[in-house]
């Protein structure tokens, strides 16, 4: 009962925000307003996430190479330090062969020639510890190089992620007023379509896939089907929300195959092709020249797609999801 009353109390605040929003004007107790009208909401909805979508796939992106970064850095690290340790085991080795030397004095020709009897055993004797020494210095000097390698490419990972990280941070730091936004947006659609928000919408438009495929493509376009009702969330892959190119990541690693999660790399990851040559698994492309959309192909004219916050997965006429900027296949 709490949360039906903490959610009635939320569509409260949320339609007066929602009337604000509409440019409606509160005078006292009379209110002077004009209802817009649902197709108006949603090109004002179309028109402000058209603005939202770029920057969250950027984030996308900026926190996808930040994590890549991190994880070669957690590889550097444990590569290094065993390579430390081997270089501090020959220093201190070296250092105890000094402490040697300097206590006990080091060997010379007379001490020498007394250990092994003869002249020429005092020749081999300081050869041999000549080329002991110069085999430790080899062995010290190679394991140096190496890791002085791994350190000088840390070095420029480092400078590389922390400028990533500066602007993951600087994206991290917009998502208060992005979520403002996008809580805008959901207000609009409680506006125009009651407090339900559309979670009893009609999500699917007729069979998914309109073709049965048994190839990758189409298991591809099986799995975004099996998908269609999960809520929209930015940033999200699953498995219980989805944006739009984490759909179609999703969907496409459910065969094998690897796509990133932001939509200008899942459009430079795949194979171009034409309108004609479609087939259920292709990805479609949306608002060029930005490409923040990406739905994928069921056949029949038909998408599966993820629009936006406060919606669904759900199937869409593909020419109806807007202007369409190219078809690419997977794989």
């Amino acid at each position: 009962m709490k949360r039906i009353g903490a959610r009635r109390a939320a569509v409260l605040r949320s339609l007066v925000c929602a009337v604000a929003s509409a440019g409606l004007v509160l005078t006292g107790p009379s209110v002077a307003h004009a209802t817009p009208s649902q197709s108006s909401i949603e090109a004002q909805i179309d028109k402000q996430w058209n603005q939202l979508e770029p920057v969250i796939e950027e984030y996308n992106d900026v926190h996808g190479k930040l994590l890549k970064n991190q994880a070669q850095l957690n590889i550097l690290n444990k590569q290094i330090g065993p390579l430390e340790l081997q270089v501090d085991v020959a220093l201190t080795q070296v250092r105890g062969m000094a402490v040697d030397a300097y206590m006990q004095g080091a060997p010379n020709a007379f001490g020498a020639m007394i250990m092994s009897g003869s002249p020429t055993g005092l020749t081999e004797k300081l050869t041999y510890l000549d080329q002991l020494s110069r085999h430790q210095q080899d062995q010290i000097a190679g394991v140096a190089r190496l890791r002085d390698k791994y350190t000088g490419m840390k070095s420029d990972l480092d400078t590389l992620t922390q400028s990533i990280a500066a602007r993951d941070s600087e994206l991290g730091q917009q998502k208060n007023a992005i979520q403002k936004k996008i809580d805008a947006l959901q207000r609009l659609r409680i506006q125009a379509y009651g407090a339900s928000g559309g979670d009893d919408g009609n999500y699917r438009l007729g069979p998914c896939p309109a073709t049965y495929t048994p190839d990758k493509g189409g298991r591809a376009a099986q799995k975004a089907c099996s998908l269609i009702g999960k809520p929209y969330v930015f940033g999200s892959d699953g498995p219980g929300s989805y944006d739009c190119s984490g759909l179609t990541k999703v969907a496409w690693a459910s065969v094998g195959v690897t796509l990133d999660h932001y939509t200008k790399d899942q459009y430079g990851e795949t194979t171009p092709i034409s309108r004609d040559e479609l087939q259920p698994g292709d990805l479609v492309f949306f608002f060029p020249p930005t490409l923040h959309h990406v739905g994928i192909y069921v056949g029949g004219g038909f998408v599966v797609h993820a629009p936006h916050t406060g919606d669904h997965v759900r199937m869409a006429v593909m020419d109806k999801v807007g202007p369409i900027a190219g078809f690419r296949r997977p794989g």
